[in-house]
């Protein structure tokens, strides 16, 4: 049996002619997916009137998610995370039963001792690696990682607690295209060499690299999350009628053939990827500027693109699995019990969505997508 339950219907009387029976069945045809409610496990939910903005997009769609921790100032203490977390809930809609799993942002100071704290709270799950300077807020960041980091490391293994990686490089002389495959190459591998045990996530992966790099990996020691923008947008979509600023995002988009690849493993069936989108809102006017945040809004649409990527693979009986089982395996958590439905109707994704301090440009603003969140 496939991983997800499809329900679809057909209609036709047949004595009528059999090209008025095709417009008739194209016309009454309808695709549903009934699927494990899904889990995104690597959000952006920001802070403020952002985060009450743009949490019941998630909280609607997703039953828990992994909350980034890079903030300003970023959440480097369990305290912390504790205290960002009960302003998640606050936020959330009446009733809704979405959960934040929250993390904590590695510095060169973070300490073995607040890694046993985090264990103990139940309510941190995992820490995030950001390389200084790779990406928004990331200036914090880790400097040197087998020279200040190795003692937390050890005792994140120690408790199983995933460390989640933003690969990529930060040395100005390594072209912006090449930053995950150095990145493995210079630091990942290595680190798994002085810590095998190490469960890693290697977040929002771009490249085919990535994707032959975890493949060599022991199963269940390395997993990567992918997105939406990842699987259906390659670098030209950076610059198709002008400079995009809303599809810009790091790591940035790559070449066709690593798109193809990132296609190829996701849908495969393989329990080593699963559903992160990265959702990263920001103000329309911090995008649309001489210097625009990195960052792709797609909360809204997620579900909707991810079914579209399997549908084109032929692998929509593999959806289930990416959306809903391999996350919370990997992280050795419970599945969901309860269910979602998608169905095969078109829609159009809102130009924008208002808040308080100015507008959020999400991601497809304004196209047609043809599945859709199906609400009993």
């Amino acid at each position: 049996m496939p991983a997800c339950c499809f329900a679809a219907t057909r209609s036709w009387i047949s004595h009528r002619p059999s090209s008025e029976l095709v417009t008739r069945q194209r016309l009454v045809a309808r695709m549903e997916l009934s699927l494990t409610r899904p889990d995104d496990w690597h959000l952006h939910l920001r802070e403020g009137e952002l985060l009450q903005a743009v949490v019941p997009h998630s909280a609607k769609h997703f039953g828990r998610a992994i909350v980034m921790p890079n903030l300003k100032p970023p959440i480097t203490t369990t305290a912390a995370a504790v205290a960002y977390r009960q302003s998640i809930l606050k936020a959330l809609p009446p009733d809704s039963a979405f959960e934040p799993l929250m993390t904590l942002y590695l510095t060169d100071n973070t300490s073995p001792e607040e890694i046993k704290l985090a264990r103990r709270s139940g309510m941190v799950f995992a820490v995030k690696l950001y390389p200084a300077g790779a990406t928004t807020n990331s200036q914090d960041g880790v400097t040197d990682i087998f020279g200040k980091c190795l003692p937390v490391l050890e005792e994140m293994a120690k408790h199983s607690m995933p460390l989640l990686v933003h690969g990529e490089v930060t040395d100005p002389n390594v072209d912006i295209f090449d930053r995950e495959k150095v990145f493995i190459e210079t630091i990942l591998a290595p680190l798994l060499k002085k810590l095998p045990h190490l469960k890693v996530v290697m977040e929002h992966i771009t490249t085919m690299d990535a994707v032959n790099f975890i493949e060599t990996c022991s199963e269940g020691s390395v997993a990567a999350t992918v997105t939406p923008q990842h699987l259906l947008l390659n670098r030209n979509s950076l610059f198709q009628g002008g400079l995009q600023p809303h599809n810009y995002c790091l790591p940035v988009l790559k070449r066709e053939i690593h798109r193809q690849a990132i296609v190829r493993a996701v849908t495969s069936g393989s329990n080593r990827y699963f559903l992160g989108t990265d959702s990263a809102p920001h103000e329309r006017r911090k995008k649309e500027c001489s210097c625009g945040c990195a960052g792709i809004y797609n909360s809204p649409v997620a579900l909707s693109l991810y079914a579209k990527v399997f549908e084109q693979a032929g692998a929509l009986d593999k959806l289930e699995a990416f959306t809903s089982f391999n996350g919370p395996d990997f992280y050795g958590l419970p599945r969901n019990t309860s269910k979602i439905k998608l169905r095969k109707s078109t829609w159009k994704v809102p130009e924008s969505y208002s808040y308080a301090a100015g507008e959020i440009v999400p991601m497809f603003a304004g196209e047609t997508l043809e599945w859709s969140l199906f609400d009993d």
